[in-house]
């Protein structure tokens, strides 16, 4: 014959977390059995007595056994708390090996770093950041993935990154994201350039219509001055870093479009000039990028921190 609830139905058992008592009742029955003072016990876990007794008493009607006899000599497990005493240590013992492990997973994770990020980000920024983590951090290891955008996505997607920046002009599909600095892009050409000694701004028209330096397409330094322009002409090189568009520039092969954070020190030393441009807007946002629900951890987290600092 079946059980049945009170309505007739068919029963439904308690579940497990609701018929065993929890890992603090059961580490204070092992301490009571140990000491042989409910109040000793108390006191090594750092509660008070009255919690402890009431604790004990919870127990005792989850499982509808006695379990400890008190007097004023100390208090002393009954049969049955002895017999439940037996079961608690096996309980508490795979407790402490579930926790060594998770234990051990964090400090893996926590012992290792997988950064992937835009070529702009990676050679500019991305080494200041990494020296105060390596600060913060002395044990983890950093590994660092540099591509574009794209690369970048698609390494996190893939679970082959922990964290991504990017500078392109949406985050992509399956990602989010939080703006962690700003950029600007602006041209650049070679003293010796036509356009160094221009009198009045580029119009974006001629920009547009110019063959450029460029970095290759998946790249976010292309991917906002193509929106920016309403498209390009055909590139006159097609680079896949931003270190050798800015050698190309350097050498006088053509006008480039780069990063401000880039061209610092070349703009300062004349090896490049800045030439003014009217009629477009060139600025950007540099961000952060996760899988979609997967907020940083550990050191992920760190590192993202100290880009906002």
């Amino acid at each position: 014959m079946s059980n049945t609830d009170e309505q007739g139905g068919p029963a439904v058992a308690a579940s497990l977390a609701h018929r065993v008592p929890d890992l603090g009742a059961l580490e204070l029955l092992l301490a009571v059995a140990r000491l042989g003072s409910l109040g000793g016990a108390a006191r090594e876990l750092g509660i008070t007595q009255p919690a402890a007794s009431s604790r004990i008493r919870s127990m005792e009607r989850q499982l509808g056994v006695a379990l400890v006899d008190r007097s004023p000599r100390g208090s002393r497990l009954t049969d049955a708390g002895a017999l439940v005493t037996d079961w608690a240590r096996r309980i508490v013992e795979a407790a402490e090996a579930f926790d060594a492990g998770a234990q051990a997973l964090r400090d893996r994770r926590d012992s290792r770093l997988r950064v992937a990020a835009s070529m702009t980000i990676a050679e500019y920024l991305l080494p200041g950041w990494l020296l105060a983590l390596r600060a913060q951090r002395p044990d983890t290891a950093v590994s660092l993935h540099a591509g574009n955008s794209t690369v970048v996505a698609e390494r996190l997607l893939s679970d082959e990154a922990d964290l991504g920046f990017v500078e392109g002009l949406t985050v992509p599909t399956g990602l989010d994201s939080v703006v962690i600095a700003h950029d600007r892009l602006i041209v650049v050409a070679s003293p010796a350039h036509a356009w160094a000694r221009r009198r009045r701004p580029l119009a974006a028209e001629e920009l547009a219509s110019t063959p450029l330096i460029l970095r290759e397409k998946g790249s976010g330094t292309r991917q906002v001055l193509d929106a920016a322009l309403g498209g390009l002409a055909r590139p006159l090189i097609e680079l896949s870093s931003t270190t050798a568009v800015k050698a190309a520039a350097v050498s006088g092969a053509g006008p480039a479009v780069l990063s401000e954070l880039a061209v610092g020190e070349e703009l300062a030393m004349r090896r490049l000039v800045r030439v003014p441009v009217e009629g477009v807007a060139l600025a950007r946002d540099l961000r952060a990028v996760w899988p979609t629900g997967h907020r940083p951890t550990g050191p992920a987290r760190d590192l993202l921190s100290l880009t906002r600092g």
